[in-house]
């Protein structure tokens, strides 16, 4: 890390060969296809090499990478924003998520229905069901308002239950979850 703070390149790239698969892993959660993904991630290792002296050492050095290139995946979704699709607090809807088990899905395979959701959808559900973020959190952050973000969260669940039971070829009518 010494070596990358100092912005020795031979170290930065030994860095990037360390890391650029678990980094590109999170962006892809983030991003609609894997291009978007590898320009979040590219993006994210110049902000981590610029910033690599401020990392003080709270937590692990790869926590800190990958909440830079969370960050990075936020503040591209931000800038490309043309409209969110925002489902109106009313219209939300929940669909009883107790009893399905999304672990049985493969990382590959979770990872297709999540970037099939719409980038709104997407942004919401990551930031909440992985990364953690409260819904006022999310409001704050996505410029939306709290009954927005849970009703994304809402209707990202249900999309992405419905595509899966698709996939598995069960009929999601006869569906008693």
């Amino acid at each position: 890390m010494e070596g990358c703070k100092a912005g020795k390149r031979k170290m930065q790239e030994a860095l990037y060969q360390q890391t650029a698969s678990k980094m590109l892993a999170v962006c892809m959660r983030y991003a609609k296809d894997r291009m978007e993904a590898e320009d979040v991630l590219q993006l994210g290792y110049i902000k981590i090499f610029q910033k690599v002296a401020e990392y003080r050492g709270d937590g692990s050095f790869e926590g800190w990478m990958r909440r830079v290139m969370v960050n990075t995946a936020i503040e591209s979704y931000r800038k490309n924003l043309r409209t969110l699709n925002v489902v109106p607090i009313e219209d939300a809807y929940e669909q009883p998520s107790a009893g399905f088990d999304f672990s049985r899905l493969g990382m590959q395979d979770l990872l297709k229905v999540i970037q099939k959701l719409s980038d709104g959808y997407r942004m919401v559900f990551n930031m909440y069901a992985i990364e953690g973020y409260s819904h006022k959190e999310i409001a704050a952050t996505l410029g939306i308002s709290e009954g927005a973000s849970k009703s994304q969260l809402s209707r990202a669940r249900a999309i992405l239950k419905e595509e899966i039971i698709k996939m598995e070829g069960i009929d999601y009518a006869s569906y008693a979850g």
